[in-house]
């Protein structure tokens, strides 16, 4: 079964224009979550897809293989999709491209649900968090039923947190895998109302009664939303196991120039 990773980037981001090709310890982060995602032997081939040149040019000197997509793409699984149709694979799996702590074992938990249950058809990773993280507008929270199929994610707290604990909190990670023709017929059905008012991908799958399972991990990783973000990922790269396998001269931090 061959399985792709896609990551889709342009540098429109209404809060942080021009973020993958910010630097973070001497690299742009779309080429941290690149050389990290290479680093997971289950991927057969990541591609880089984006409809700006400047990033279509930092990817190919990094060494990258890059599809051209539209410019018109709303979410990121519209423009994975259009990436998608132009290479062979079975399996697709979206690596959203402001996740530079990635760990490459993350990548494999997230496929692991494909390969051994013919009928999921998407898969999902999620992270338990603290209370800050469960109030924090950036971060996704997700609820799932009890076969951990998502049930709702929202921007504000699940579940409610007017009658205290509820368990563990969960928030999902930019991490999503799909069949291929799944993906195909996802991005073919009309956007959702939910899907718009919180402005999650994975709304649209709910919202037409699809099932994405969410998978638990243990790995901690933030994605970069905005500059003050930069620092804080800077601070855990400096002390993460994979970073030698791919950038032993990484420099000094950068502050988020």
């Amino acid at each position: 079964m061959r399985c792709v990773g896609i990551i889709p980037v342009r540098m429109a981001a209404s809060r942080f224009p021009g973020k993958p090709l910010v630097r973070i310890l001497g690299l742009t982060m779309l080429e941290h979550v690149y050389r990290r995602s290479r680093l997971c032997q289950a991927l057969d081939e990541v591609i880089v897809a984006t409809c700006d040149e400047a990033i279509r040019q930092a990817a190919l000197a990094f060494g990258a293989s890059v599809v051209m997509t539209s410019d018109r793409h709303e979410r990121a699984m519209e423009r994975v999709a259009e990436a998608a149709t132009t290479i062979e694979a079975d399996l697709v799996v979206l690596i959203q491209g402001d996740e530079p702590l990635v760990h490459p074992p993350m990548l494999e938990e997230l496929i692991a649900p494909l390969l051994a249950e013919e009928a999921v058809q998407c898969t999902n990773l999620m992270l338990a968090v603290d209370e800050a993280d469960a109030r924090d507008p950036d971060q996704i929270k997700v609820a799932c039923d009890l076969a951990g199929n998502a049930l709702y994610m929202s921007r504000e707290p699940l579940p409610t947190m007017r009658r205290g604990a509820a368990g563990p909190r969960w928030r999902q990670i930019g991490l999503i895998a799909f069949r291929k023709p799944f993906l195909l017929k996802l991005v073919s059905l009309p956007p959702t109302p939910l899907e718009r008012a919180e402005s999650v991908d994975m709304l649209r799958a709910i919202e037409h009664g699809c099932a994405v399972r969410m998978v638990p991990t243990r790995y901690v990783t933030y994605p970069v939303d905005e500059p003050d973000d930069v620092a804080r990922v800077e601070t855990l790269l400096q002390d993460d196991p994979w970073l030698a396998a791919y950038a032993p001269q990484a420099g000094s931090p950068s502050g988020g120039r």
